[in-house]
């Protein structure tokens, strides 16, 4: 149950910030459009962003949890309190050494992620917009180290909802973008400022809530310990580990910069998907990690092996009826949600096909999320990095292959979000064989029954779905905005009717055995 208090904090707070997200990035479709402008500054925001949830997030929720976790029961809060604080003073000192080689060397940064800018009208655009986004980086990275200490401590809300000030901070400035008409170049301008002010007023929320849990936090002078050679033993490899769909994006955003519009549509197309992604995946990653943890600590093998099997559960049925709607009705959302301003019909069908791509591979990202914690709470980081070495090969033939292949019709950015969505199913894979290799995920009768059920319960939904939309398609297509919201309204509604009512016709998982578990939470 308290896996479940916890997952239900952290989906509902990404739940948020994912929705203000899409506000987000509706205004910005209309303000940036599909062009030059848009590919600069989505380049740009992505470039400290990978390197947040690469050398952040996925070191962090990797290695300090289990380490803070067995400095705590073995030294208690003093001793733990210790240990933050040395890691404090050093990556203090790292961030900031960092950002300065980064606003150095950008130009060099942005040659490296989009080389097809380069010469190009978004290359100048990209560099300034870069330096501008890049100190993000830095407060981000506090942003994950203070998370980790919170999520040790069974404290989930306030690290889950600080995200959304990001959005809240980049809407207040397309609202005023809007108003003062400014033209894309400068709204970029004034967006790329606004990502470094949220990262620094998410560092300060959150700094605030680790001191009000009672984690006094110092800066000692950075020195070596075998302590902290451990965190960095385990850290670079959970970087490639926990951050391999990060990897992945970039690899095909490396290829997509060849080819004009591209990028956006992938980085939409991105967004849609990590709806579910963040609200069942990443969640359910950043409540099993400490809850496995502790169990594995206190020698607890039969409960963590049970953790796992209902985290799995969840992953399940939350996660394939949303990837069932994005492959069967992607272009009825997109057209809903983005086509506005300078967001076209043709950028709107050119997205959705992306968006279908990536619906397949959504399960396999998150059963990634899932699967992970198992070993990043036995302190194994290095064979979560290996299999995601292997995905990532995947990945980089497949976008190649794939952007080449599909480019000559025009649609590269689909055969690299088909590359992606592969990649991510083999790096799935090899977890989950790996898990059940060495003993530390065995399926239980519960699960296997369940899973079927689910299955069925999503194919169910894909037909009744499809035919929802057809019968809906004046509205979403010929009627304006209002008509087109009431009918996406009215097809998630009846999907999830569908769904739920043959999951309980199945016996995979009735309504009242969801509400039974939140209430007992």
């Amino acid at each position: 149950m308290q896996l479940v208090r916890n997952f239900a904090t952290v989906g509902a707070m990404t739940a948020v910030s994912r929705v203000l997200g899409f506000v987000r990035d509706t205004f910005l479709a209309a303000a940036l459009g599909a062009g030059p402008v848009a590919d600069a500054f989505f380049v740009a925001f992505k470039l400290p962003n990978l390197f947040r949830r690469l050398f952040a997030e996925g070191a962090f929720n990797s290695a300090f949890v289990p380490l803070f976790t067995r400095v705590r029961a073995e030294e208690g809060a003093d001793g733990g309190e210790a240990f933050a604080s040395a890691v404090f003073s050093w990556l203090a000192l790292v961030l900031i050494s960092v950002t300065v080689l980064a606003e150095i060397f950008t130009p060099l940064l942005v040659m490296a992620m989009a080389p097809g800018f380069t010469g190009g009208e978004s290359a100048d655009l990209t560099i300034l917009y870069t330096r501008f986004c890049f100190p993000y980086l830095a407060a981000m990275s506090l942003v994950a180290f203070f998370s980790g200490i919170l999520n040790t401590l069974n404290k989930f809300a306030a690290a889950a909802a600080a995200p959304g000030l990001l959005n809240v901070v980049l809407i207040s400035i397309l609202i005023a973008v809007a108003h003062f008409s400014l033209p894309p170049a400068d709204a970029g301008y004034w967006l790329s400022i606004g990502i470094s002010v949220a990262g620094v007023l998410q560092a300060v929320v959150l700094a605030i809530a680790v001191r009000r849990a009672g984690v006094r936090l110092s800066l000692p002078r950075p020195r070596p310990s075998p302590r902290l050679g451990r965190l960095l033993k385990l850290g670079i490899p959970g970087v490639v580990a926990g951050g391999i769909t990060q990897i992945n994006i970039v690899v095909g955003t490396v290829v997509a910069s060849f080819w004009s519009g591209a990028v956006t549509y992938l980085y939409v197309a991105d967004r849609l998907y990590q709806l579910p992604l963040g609200m069942v995946g990443i969640a359910l990653g950043i409540a099993l990690l400490p809850e496995l943890s502790r169990r594995l600590r206190n020698s607890d093998e039969g409960g963590a092996l049970w953790t796992q099997n209902r985290a799995l559960e969840f992953a399940l049925m939350l996660t394939l009826p949303a990837a069932a709607a994005l492959i069967v009705v992607p272009l009825e959302i997109v057209v809903t949600l983005f086509e506005r301003g300078a967001f076209d019909r043709h950028d709107a069908v050119m997205t959705a096909a992306a968006v279908s791509a990536y619906g397949f591979g959504l399960p396999a990202f998150v059963l990634i999320k899932v699967f992970s914690p198992a070993y990043f709470a036995r302190e194994d980081t290095a064979t979560p990095m290996l299999f995601a070495g292997v995905s990532m090969v995947v990945n980089v033939v497949g976008s190649i292959a794939g952007g080449y292949y599909f480019g000559r019709e025009g649609f590269a950015h689909v055969g690299i979000a088909a590359a992606t969505s592969l990649a991510g199913w083999v790096n799935a894979g090899l977890l989950f064989f790996g898990l059940l290799r060495r003993g530390a995920f065995k399926p239980d009768r519960l699960l296997a029954m369940r899973a079927a059920g689910f299955f069925a319960a999503s194919l169910a939904l894909m037909i009744g779905a499809t035919l929802i939309a057809q019968n809906f398609s004046q509205w979403f297509f010929a009627d304006g905005a209002m008509r087109a919201a009431a009918a996406l309204a009215m097809l998630v509604t009846g999907s999830a009717v569908i769904f739920f009512l043959m999951c309980e016709l199945s016996g995979a998982m009735g309504v009242r055995d969801l509400i039974r578990a939140f209430r007992r939470s």
